[in-house]
């Protein structure tokens, strides 16, 4: 474990794991300079992820920190059933809880697959923002996995293979198997809608290359068969899933993620359909994804180097 000091700043990162991931050390984000928003933005891109403890929030409180780390999403295509109506726009509700019957939120209880958020998109996520303000006592806990290293790793052939070749992301489904309001049902990859984004994506704030494979359901490699996409993507996903790549959260009350999903993907355990869950999270506004072949000369992602 390493502790980092930044400068007057003052802001302290403590490394959670090898592959990714540091806490924040005793910050209240609601409090914060603006030096030290920017040592939290550039400890985002250099771990990937950070973890605030007891972070006791308004959702006013929290819209207003995301504002100061960057331009905020509003979610599309995010009902799937009739849904309570948000109070905040910027806020999506991720719930099993129902209120006279109706849902409050999305994503149920159900385990949610391995994905980086929006990648359905033209121009998908930045980061995320998780807050827990009812959690089980147990399961619903959220995995990531590096994609930096993820790439780093692959066999010689396969980073060659894969260098110039897209993938079409699905847009029909959720990441908990849900089918979204206004689509059909499909399970043919080369009709279903949805973006292509190159499978190595250049990171535009880092320069470094990471797999970027979005969610496994309906996804196909453009140019190849059927039979030859589904190969290819097979090895793709059990080669980043590995265990060695991931670390995993178990939530506690009032804890706040924020995540670069543009180097990270993340699932969900499921948990007790009886037990309540109730996370706030933001969304950040990203760009087109691309390929640069000039991000080969910069070399690899310091937490990527053992």
């Amino acid at each position: 474990m390493e502790n980092i000091r930044s400068g007057k700043s003052n802001v302290k990162f403590q490394l959670i794991s090898p592959i990714l991931a540091a806490e924040v050390e005793g910050e209240n984000i609601a409090n914060l300079s603006d030096t030290q928003v920017d040592k939290i933005r550039q400890g985002l891109l250099d771990n990937m992820l950070l973890l605030f403890r007891n972070q006791k929030l308004s959702d006013p409180d929290l819209i207003q920190f995301g504002k100061r780390l960057g331009e905020l999403d509003i979610a599309p295509f995010g009902y799937t059933n009739n849904q309570k109506e948000r109070e905040y726009a910027e806020m999506v509700i991720i719930s099993n809880v129902k209120e006279g019957g109706t849902p409050i939120g999305v994503l149920g209880d159900a385990e949610v697959v391995w994905h980086s958020d929006n990648s359905y998109r033209e121009n998908p996520l930045s980061f995320s923002l998780l807050h827990s303000i009812e959690i089980p006592v147990e399961g619903g806990e959220t995995g990531f996995t590096n994609m930096y290293l993820a790439y780093e790793t692959l066999p010689s052939e396969i980073k060659s293979k894969i260098q110039h070749l897209v993938i079409k992301h699905d847009i029909t489904y959720n990441s908990a198997g849900e089918l979204r309001r206004g689509f059909k049902h499909s399970s043919d990859p080369i009709t279903v809608p949805g973006p292509y984004h190159p499978i190595v994506r250049t990171h535009p704030d880092t320069g470094y290359n990471a797999l970027y494979l979005g969610r496994r359901p309906n996804a196909y490699i453009c140019g190849l068969s059927v039979e030859e996409s589904e190969k290819l993507l097979n090895l793709l996903w059990a080669h980043a899933t590995q265990e060695q790549f991931t670390w995993h959260h178990t939530w506690k009350l009032v804890d706040l993620l924020i995540w670069d999903n543009r180097c990270l993907m993340h699932r969900r355990n499921p948990f007790d359909p009886n037990a309540r869950r109730i996370m706030h999270r933001l969304q950040f506004s990203g760009t087109r994804p691309y390929h640069d072949p000039r991000a080969l000369m910069k070399g690899r992602h310091p937490r990527t180097v053992g």
